[in-house]
């Protein structure tokens, strides 16, 4: 007879954890018994089921349908409805990824029925506790049984909060999955005749975090920023900032921009490619700070602080709402390292998470 399979369920329900699951879920599907649980947290096509089709992703065995909603709202549904599938499911194991709602969510409501959790990309800090990712990350590994962390600084931040036990050293699985695509990603030139632009020849644009698109001046000063770009901007625009650009009447200025092209959120290897091909990468996400690195293509963060603070030796450049920092960049890039020794692990990543997940099951 064979052996029973454990369960293990992985909750995501964002994009930047579709992407962290992508090189893991084949993995965790011949070891264990893998279910996928989706929040709904993110429930837009080009936000959520693009990727599952896209990269290979099994389907959800679950969708939570949360939908939108403040903070409080979207983590107490997700940790009630999760906390009766669990109940139902009984797994011996709970997944979490990265730093969301839905991490901090799913996280809780395991711990409290004592499944032990395991967080994908532990102990990354911004150290600004006024960011609702901060809080998450802090709060996730301290309930968490076994910490993987991408780099060996995300290692040194736990031990100086006191954590010790449970740490694993499992390198970056966004790495993993950008080098099984990269072919793809560099032959891609579809995605650069859809806005006209040659490679090397336009900027790159995301922003989607409260502190910068919440807050009407803020969100007004980036416009104005981005507007005197002379180079052409291409911007996926995420819901959020969509309608709060509309909702404080910023939106005409992008419109009558000539150098700005809007478009909806794209597929993850389009948006891949084109920061591959871009001149140079905007963004105040932390996912795409490190893909620009991993690509050979330098970033400016709109921020004043880094959770990937590796990066900021390899290409990677804090210059928060100061134009006179950006437009000095911009006219004199340095060239991007494209080197990453910090991701250097024994293995890949998705196969040292599911060693030491099946060592923790077997000696549990």
């Amino acid at each position: 007879m064979d052996k029973k399979r454990h369960t293990i369920i992985s909750l995501v329900g964002a994009r930047p954890q579709f992407i962290k699951l992508a090189p893991l879920a084949k993995i965790l599907n011949e070891k264990f018994r893998h279910l996928i649980v989706h929040s709904g947290q993110h429930y837009d096509r080009m936000m959520s089921n693009i990727f599952f089709d896209q990269l290979n992703i099994p389907k959800a065995d679950y969708n939570l349908l949360v939908g939108s909603g403040n903070h409080s709202e979207m983590t107490g549904k997700i940790m009630m409805r999760f906390e009766n599938l669990l109940a139902k499911l009984q797994p011996e194991m709970v997944l979490v990824y990265g730093d969301t709602n839905s991490t901090l969510a799913a996280a809780l409501a395991a711990v409290k029925l004592n499944i032990p959790v395991g967080h994908i990309e532990a102990g990354l800090r911004s150290y600004r506790r006024d960011m609702p990712e901060e809080i998450n990350r802090l709060l996730t590994d301290q309930i968490s049984s076994l910490l993987f962390c991408p780099t060996p600084q995300s290692i040194k931040n736990l031990k100086k909060e006191g954590i010790k036990n449970g740490i694993i050293h499992s390198g970056d699985l966004m790495h993993e999955l950008i080098n099984s695509y990269k072919h793809k990603i560099s032959a891609n030139r579809i995605i650069l005749k859809k806005f006209g632009v040659a490679p090397k020849k336009f900027i790159l644009l995301t922003l989607h975090r409260a502190a910068n698109v919440d807050d009407r001046n803020i969100l007004g000063s980036l416009v104005d920023i981005i507007c005197a770009i002379k180079k052409p901007i291409i911007f996926p625009i995420h819901p959020r900032t969509a309608k709060n650009l509309r909702k404080f009447g910023l939106k005409k200025k992008i419109d009558i921009s000539k150098n700005i092209f809007l478009t909806e959120p794209l597929s993850y290897l389009d948006n891949l490619s084109l920061i591959y091909n871009a001149y140079a990468v905007m963004t105040d996400s932390g996912g795409m700070q490190k893909e620009s690195v991993f690509l050979g293509t330098p970033c400016l963060t709109l921020r004043d602080e880094t959770e990937w603070t590796e990066t900021l030796k390899l290409g990677n450049h804090l210059v928060g709402l100061s134009s006179r920092k950006i437009s000095r960049l911009l006219a004199d890039l340095p060239t991007c390292k494209n080197k990453a020794p910090y991701l250097i692990s024994n293995g890949k990543p998705s196969e040292i998470i599911a060693t030491a997940l099946s060592k923790f099951l077997e000696d549990s």
